[in-house]
């Protein structure tokens, strides 16, 4: 296997995980963290959840070997409680998250997710759903595409790309990755298009964001799944970029029970009640080794809770 989890040691370490315990992995992936972490289990069970059918397929593959430790389940990891409900398992003693695309998707020419291969404009994580980036770039507004390239994948020329598109599909159908990217393209300057980055990566982010609901997935995991951690029990979130960070950083902040009164009042008198217990005040980054190996993982931040 040549996939290499991100910040896998840490990630370990985070979970503090017990041989008997129930750990559940959000984010199978290629099944790199779900692996290592079957590794450590005797009598435990780790529940693997993923959004795409070829990963669940694949990733099963590499984790058969555990048998019953591991349960390899097509959702979305904001149905973690009813997923959890459904197998009768009220409380787990761990949960990782790895909120990155992984490399065979973007690899993968069928799905639309790369500028650096022409597929049909597609992008969904989930096959199964409707909306696709198709959909999003030739029916949506003018300034919903502006907004989300601006949102999603912080684009400074956000307003000059969206007009752009506008403009083309007025002409045809924009419908493979190649056409989108040659029309972000010639929306910028020219100063812009020599910039290391490739100039049609922050929009292909955006909307690979957008069309899979990726933030508000992420807000509702957060909401729901300390209420299905034991006392004690860890939940780790990799991000790969600020927005996501953000959430999970403004989230476990929340549910930490800080206190919200204005500075002036004597007494709390907000009623904020901890439920988790920060383990990470600052977000655990790669170290150089890691990205020796591994230079993908260069914008990757790990942020570790604990239930109270």
């Amino acid at each position: 296997m040549n996939h290499i989890p991100v910040l896998l040691r840490e990630s370990l370490d985070g979970l503090n995980i017990k041989p008997g315990g129930i750990y559940v992995d959000g984010t199978l992936g290629r099944g790199g963290h779900t692996l290592e972490i079957a590794k450590r289990l005797t009598t435990g069970r780790i529940i693997a959840i993923d959004r795409d059918a070829d990963a669940i397929k694949e990733a099963g593959e590499i984790v058969s070997e555990f048998g019953g430790l591991v349960s390899c389940i097509h959702g979305n990891f904001r149905d973690i409680a009813v997923i959890l409900d459904e197998m009768g398992i009220d409380k787990v003693d761990g949960m990782l998250f790895d909120l990155g695309v992984s490399q065979p998707q973007l690899e993968d020419t069928e799905r639309g997710f790369s500028y650096k291969h022409d597929a049909r404009l597609d992008m969904r994580m989930d096959r199964r759903d409707t909306q696709t980036a198709y959909e999003a770039v030739n029916l949506w507004e003018e300034e919903r595409l502006r907004f989300t390239f601006y949102k999603y994948g912080e684009e400074r020329y956000a307003g000059q790309i969206a007009r752009a598109i506008v403009r083309k599909r007025n002409v045809s159908p924009i419908t493979t990755t190649m056409e989108l990217s040659d029309v972000i393209i010639s929306a910028i300057p020219a100063a812009a298009r020599r910039e290391r980055q490739h100039p049609a990566k922050r929009c292909f982010q955006a909307l690979r964001i957008a069309v899979n609901n990726e933030l508000e997935d992420l807000s509702a995991m957060l909401g729901a799944a300390p209420g299905l951690l034991k006392e004690s029990g860890r939940i780790c979130v990799i991000s790969f970029h600020s927005l996501e960070d953000r959430i999970v950083k403004d989230s476990f902040i929340d549910k930490a029970g800080k206190c919200i009164c204005p500075k002036d009042l004597p007494v709390c008198v907000c009623g904020a009640v901890p439920i988790l217990k920060l383990i990470t005040k600052k977000p655990i980054t790669p170290g150089s080794e890691e990205l020796k190996q591994n230079p993908r993982a260069r914008s990757a931040k790990l942020r570790i809770a604990e239930k109270i």
